[in-house]
């Protein structure tokens, strides 16, 4: 038998990168909602650790709240109530240790591939020659060697997207925050940049966070995955994939677990749909 001391020492330990704590998030709009009042809480009461290196998806109706977790995240916004915890330093303040990508690719159209990988690195006044070095790095990483002189409008929705992703990573973010960022692409390419992000995730410390309406897209990428219900919007189930670390978007959907995850999640997101629906007419 292994000693327990060796099992821990051969065993890699989990270290929480972000903590939320009892977080809600309400927003003010211009319409009164059934209860009269013009607030609409987005989501209550979400209890979450995300450790680092972990690739983490979250799935959902739209409006269950998504996008405004990603926000909390990112800084952009603030929660009502709760706290979030970012690795040993509480409520520590984000700035450039967030990268976002969108599905919207939001390249400078005047600068190119590397001019705008390097946009990070300008702002952190980096070095000529190390942003050289480090935008080398990103390119090779994400295949678009020989494509560095290019502009945006030379490349293909796929290529635009790999620009974004080699962006936000250029300047070492400790999380990478993607909302939808394959959404708008052809099948094919969406399943190449799917096994990309997965080198990424396996060859990068990166702690990555993303948000998607697909359930295979999902299962492809994570290693746990979050489904939401929506008004308001909260966890139902984190479930663990339980799946190869290395892995590809062909192969992937032959195992039998893929098939069990699926139809598990479309369950819950079948049923909290149903209760969404029910709870709606309940309040008309």
């Amino acid at each position: 038998m292994v000693p327990a001391m060796y099992i821990e020492d051969v065993i890699p330990q989990k270290q929480p990168e972000i903590e939320l704590q009892h977080i809600t998030h309400t927003y003010k709009t211009d319409k009164r909602q059934a209860n009269g009042k013009k607030y609409v809480t987005a989501i209550t009461d979400i209890n979450l650790t995300i450790n680092k290196g972990e690739l983490l998806v979250i799935v959902g109706p739209s409006g269950c709240g998504k996008s405004t977790l990603l926000d909390l995240f990112a800084g952009l916004a603030e929660p009502t109530s709760g706290k979030i915890i970012v690795a040993d330093n509480a409520e520590r303040k984000i700035g450039m240790s967030r990268g976002m990508v969108q599905q919207g690719y939001a390249l400078f159209p005047w600068r190119t591939v590397r001019q705008n990988i390097e946009f990070g690195l300008e702002v952190r006044k980096i070095s000529r020659k190390q942003r050289r070095a480090i935008s080398d790095k990103y390119i090779g990483m994400v295949y678009l060697k020989g494509n560095e002189d290019k502009y945006p409008d030379e490349l293909s929705g796929g290529m635009k997207q790999r620009v974004a992703i080699a962006r936000s990573l250029a300047y070492n973010p400790s999380i990478l925050l993607m909302d939808e960022p394959f959404a708008a692409l052809d099948s094919q390419t969406r399943e190449i940049l799917q096994d990309e992000l997965l080198q990424i995730s396996n060859t990068t410390e990166t702690t990555i966070i993303f948000v998607t309406h697909d359930i295979s897209e999902a299962i492809i990428l994570a290693d746990r995955i979050g489904v939401m219900t929506s008004n308001p919007g909260t966890f139902k189930e984190i479930i663990e994939t339980n799946l190869p670390k290395i892995r590809n978007a062909a192969t992937i959907k032959t195992i039998p677990r893929y098939n069990e995850l699926y139809q598990h999640i479309l369950g819950l997101m079948k049923n909290g749909s149903l209760e969404d629906q029910i709870a709606d007419n309940v309040s008309i």
